[in-house]
C-alpha cells in the first residue's frame, strides 16, 4: 500500500472547535500530514492562535468562525467558504456534569444542540458540497466514552454523545454511494479546558488512572494517527466504524 495511503497533500479539511484542546491537535496533525486546513469556532483570537501556530509549523490554515448551535452560522460557514471540502472534523462540543435530577430544559437543549444537531448539520453542509462536486469525501466525527457507556451526572452529555455514534452508523450507511465515508474517534481521559475542573481533583484522577491499563491519561498527539488514518486514503474502505483512543478502558471493562 505504501506510506503515501496516509498523505493528506491537496485535500482541504474544515475542522469545528479547533480553537483549543483536540479540535487543534486534529488540526495540527492534518496539516502536518499534508492537508490545508480551515479552522473554525466561536473564539476568534483562539482561532488565530491555531493558524498561528500550524503556520509556523510550515502548514497552510484559515480561519472563521462558526456557532454550530446556530443553524443560520453553519449555513453562512459552508456557503462562504468557497471550493472543494475533502474532510470534515466534527470536534465542537461542550459538556457539564450536573445529578440527572436537576438537568432542566436549558441544559438538555445547550447540549444536544451542540454536540448532536450542530454535528449534523455540519455533516449535511459538508456532504452537500462533496456531492454536488462528486468528489466523495471524509467525515470523522468526535465521540466518547459515554457513546459506548453510562457514565453518572452526565446524561445529557451521553445521550448526545451516543447520538452521536448513531449518527455515524446511519450517515455512513446512507452515504456510502456518494463516496462519502464517515468514521469516528472516542477519546478517553484527555485533559482540555472543557475537562480541566476534573483534574484538579486529586481522589478523581487517581481513580481514573487506576481504571487505565496504558496507566496514563491521553496526550493530544495519540490522537493523531487514528485521525490522519480515517480522514486519509488508507482507510479508503473503512466506515460506520469509531476507534476509541482510551489508554484500554472499554477493552478492560
Amino acid at each position: 500500500m505504501g506510506i503515501a495511503k496516509f498523505s493528506l497533500d491537496d485535500k482541504t479539511a474544515l475542522i469545528t472547535g479547533a480553537s483549543r484542546g483536540i479540535g487543534r491537535a486534529i488540526a495540527q496533525a492534518l496539516s502536518a500530514a499534508g492537508a490545508h486546513v480551515l479552522l473554525t469556532g466561536r473564539d476568534a483570537d483562539a482561532l488565530a492562535e491555531s493558524r498561528d501556530q500550524i503556520e509556523q509549523a510550515g502548514g497552510s490554515a484559515k480561519i472563521m468562525t462558526l456557532d454550530v448551535a446556530d443553524p443560520d452560522s453553519i449555513t453562512a460557514c459552508f456557503e462562504n467558504f468557497p471550493g472543494r471540502i475533502d474532510i470534515l472534523v466534527n470536534n465542537a462540543g461542550t459538556e457539564e456534569v450536573r445529578p440527572s435530577l436537576e438537568v432542566d430544559v436549558m441544559l438538555w437543549d445547550r447540549l444536544l444542540d451542540v454536540n448532536l444537531r450542530g454535528s449534523f448539520f455540519c455533516a449535511q453542509a459538508a456532504a452537500r458540497r462533496m456531492a454536488q462536486l462528486g468528489q466523495g469525501g471524509a467525515i470523522l466525527n468526535l465521540c466518547s466514552l459515554t457513546s459506548a457507556v453510562g457514565i453518572p451526572t452526565a446524561v445529557p452529555y451521553g445521550a448526545s454523545k451516543a447520538g452521536l455514534l448513531g449518527m455515524t452508523h446511519a450517515l455512513a450507511a446512507e452515504w456510502a454511494p456518494l463516496g462519502i465515508r464517515v468514521n469516528a474517534i472516542g477519546p478517553g481521559y484527555f485533559r482540555t479546558a472543557l475537562t480541566d475542573a476534573f483534574y484538579a481533583d486529586a481522589a478523581w484522577e487517581a481513580r481514573m488512572l487506576a481504571r487505565i491499563p496504558l496507566g496514563r491519561f491521553g496526550k493530544m498527539e495519540d490522537l493523531a494517527g487514528a485521525a490522519i488514518f480515517l480522514c486519509s486514503d488508507a482507510a479508503a474502505y473503512v466506515t460506520g466504524q469509531v476507534i476509541y483512543v482510551d489508554g484500554g478502558i472499554l477493552a478492560s471493562l
